[in-house]
This record gives structure tokens, C-alpha cells and sequence, in this order.
């Protein structure tokens, strides 16, 4: 496939994302895909790492590949995605689980379908260029592939400000946040990979790791948790109206982009989730939302204008301070049999 490389080399299975163009932006066929070569080498004594990268120096996965979604939904078809997303919410649960380490190099944008794919695994290694984001309530959306997990366990009200305004983090701020493990210089990387290979052990990481640059999100950490503190959208707005610091106004530009019914939705899935939730919880969470989005949300709405007509002028269905509390517990409502269900490893 063009798109993905798999294969097996020294004592590694390598899996490198080979679509630097777009971002390594993740399809349907690349998800089976890795599913299958998780499977195949669990059992295979001759494979005792997975190392996990990209081509490209911008982008180790910017997101899903959503163009798809958008022409079989507005056409009425809702089963395109809903298996996209069971198939890779269930990738997602067996990259967290795996019996063997899975090392992944985070270049570059790592957003959305990027951080489900290598923000779960064992080893998270950071680069200079390390930007991580779940920006998904810019489409309409909510973070989902288990970026809901770990935004509820992000320190103090760090979840909630990611989730609602698609910080970047850089390499610093994803370590204090706890989307990655390691800060390793990129020029080291291509060493290290070779050493991954070549031994099998992860513990060459720690011998080529730095201490990470230092993380404007935990120096920021007491404004965030005052002014994200709580689950009631119109009052986070307005404690940041009120604040008026720079870090007050860049998150009131960020969210007056993004769908209030989503921020809302994200809110109420980061309290119910809480700190001791597993990744399993958050992606049948989750997936109560990806079921019903085209329907009784914004998504649709949020990829015609970012990606389709790219006119930036989404019309969303709700104002901030007007979003029904009913609309966020109808998307959070149990599915019944259409419950996402995922296999104990």
C-alpha cells in the first residue's frame, strides 16, 4: 500500500505512515491495515518492539482522512463512518493494550487521528517540532480515538482548555499533559531507530532522551484551572471575557471558531469520565457521540466549511450561551445494541 509501510526488521515490526502530503493523515484501509500487523506480530516471537513513524518532517499523523465521511453523509449514508469508527476505536484500545512495546516517533503535527494512533502506545517520544492538538470541535466534533481519556487525566483543568481551544502543545507542554513520555533531540532519531531495531530494547530511549524543554501550559496552569474550572460553557466564556490576559483573549478567539453544542458535549464527557476512567470508557463515550454527530450535530456543517468550500463560515446550530442541555445528553444517551463493544486482550 502506498499510503503505509509495514514490514519486519532486526527485532522490530515497522509501521511508517507514508503520506507526507497529507499530512499522514490517516484512511480507512491504513487503520486495517495496522490492525493486522498488531495481530500478526503479537504472537511472533521474532518481533519484540513495534516502532511506529512517519515520513516527512511536518506532520507524524494530522488527523483522519474525513472527506469520505462528508460525501457518504450528506448523501444520508451514517454507516460509512460509524464503521471507520468502531474499526479505529478499536485500533485504538489494542495500540493501548498491547503485550509488547510500541514505540512511536511524534514529529510534526500529531492531531486527532494522529494522537489516537501514537498517543496511547508505551513509549510517546517527543521532537523539536512536536505539535500536539485535538482539534476537533472546530468541525463540529469532539476529541474522540481516546483523546477524551487523556484530556480527563491531563493535570488540573489542562483537559478541559485543550479539548475546548485545540492548543498546540510542543513538546514540553505534551509530556506535563501526558500525551507523550520523551523529549529525544530529532537528530538523535535516526540512531535510536537503528538501536530499536537492532536490540529489541526500549531502553535505548532513555540513553538518547533530554530533559524536555520547559512547558508554557504548567507555567500557565493556575490561570486554566481558574478559568476552565466547571462544566457550564457560558460561564467559562465568561471568566475569560472578564480575565482579558493574553492567554484569556487566544482561547476566546480559538473557541468562537469552534461549535458550541461540541465544546458543551466536550465539557460534559470530561466530568463524567473523570481521572480514573479507562481508555475503554472514553471510547464508548465516544462513540455514542461519533454514532449520532451527522445527525444531531455539527459535523457535516464543520467539514463542508473547513475542508469542502473552505469558507471558514460554519453556520452552527447553537449559540454559546444557548446550547440545550437536552442536545448534549441526547449525543451522550446509551446506544443500546449499537454500543461499541471491545475485546479484552
Amino acid at each position: 500500500m502506498s499510503d503505509i509501510q509495514i514490514r519486519t526488521e532486526g527485532r522490530a515490526g515497522r509501521i511508517t505512515l507514508t503520506r507526507p502530503k497529507a499530512l499522514n493523515a490517516l484512511t480507512y484501509a491504513m487503520c486495517t491495515a495496522i490492525e493486522e500487523a498488531l495481530d500478526r506480530w503479537r504472537n511472533d516471537d521474532s518481533v519484540a518492539l513495534v516502532l511506529l513513524d512517519a515520513e516527512g518532517d511536518k506532520a507524524f499523523c494530522a488527523g483522519g482522512d474525513i472527506a469520505e465521511m462528508y460525501r457518504t453523509g450528506t448523501a444520508g449514508d451514517y454507516g460509512y463512518a460509524r464503521r471507520f469508527w468502531r474499526d479505529e476505536y478499536r485500533l485504538n484500545a489494542k495500540l493501548a493494550a498491547y503485550p509488547k512495546p510500541i514505540v512511536a516517533f511524534l514529529q510534526g503535527f500529531t492531531m486527532g487521528g494522529g494522537v489516537g494512533l501514537g498517543g496511547h502506545v508505551s513509549h510517546r517520544i517527543t521532537g523539536e517540532s512536536s505539535q500536539v492538538s485535538m482539534p476537533e470541535c472546530g468541525i463540529g466534533f469532539v476529541p474522540d480515538v481516546g483523546g477524551t481519556y487523556r484530556l480527563a487525566r491531563a493535570p488540573g483543568r489542562l483537559g478541559a482548555y485543550l479539548g475546548l481551544t485545540a492548543a498546540r502543545m510542543g513538546p514540553g507542554d505534551a509530556i506535563h499533559a501526558g500525551f507523550a513520555d520523551s523529549f529525544v533531540p530529532e537528530a538523535r532519531w535516526p540512531d535510536l531507530k537503528a538501536r530499536l531495531v537492532r536490540s529489541g530494547d526500549p531502553d535505548a530511549i532513555a540513553a538518547q532522551s533530554d530533559t524536555p524543554p520547559d512547558s508554557p501550559l504548567a507555567a500557565a496552569q493556575p490561570e486554566i484551572d481558574a478559568d476552565f474550572a466547571g462544566t457550564d460553557l457560558p460561564a467559562i466564556l465568561d471568566r475569560l471575557q472578564a480575565s482579558g490576559t493574553p492567554l484569556a483573549q487566544q482561547a476566546l478567539k480559538a473557541m468562537g471558531r469552534n461549535a458550541p453544542l461540541s465544546m458543551a458535549t466536550t465539557l460534559r464527557m470530561l466530568d463524567r469520565l473523570g481521572p480514573d476512567a479507562t481508555i475503554r470508557d472514553a471510547l464508548e463515550l465516544e462513540y455514542r457521540v461519533s454514532h449520532r454527530i451527522m445527525e444531531q450535530g455539527d459535523f457535516l456543517e464543520g467539514i463542508r466549511a473547513a475542508i469542502i468550500d473552505k469558507d471558514r463560515s460554519p453556520r452552527w446550530r447553537h449559540g454559546a450561551d444557548s446550547v440545550p442541555a437536552g442536545a448534549v445528553e441526547a449525543l451522550l444517551a446509551p446506544l443500546g445494541p449499537d454500543t461499541l463493544t471491545l475485546e479484552e486482550d
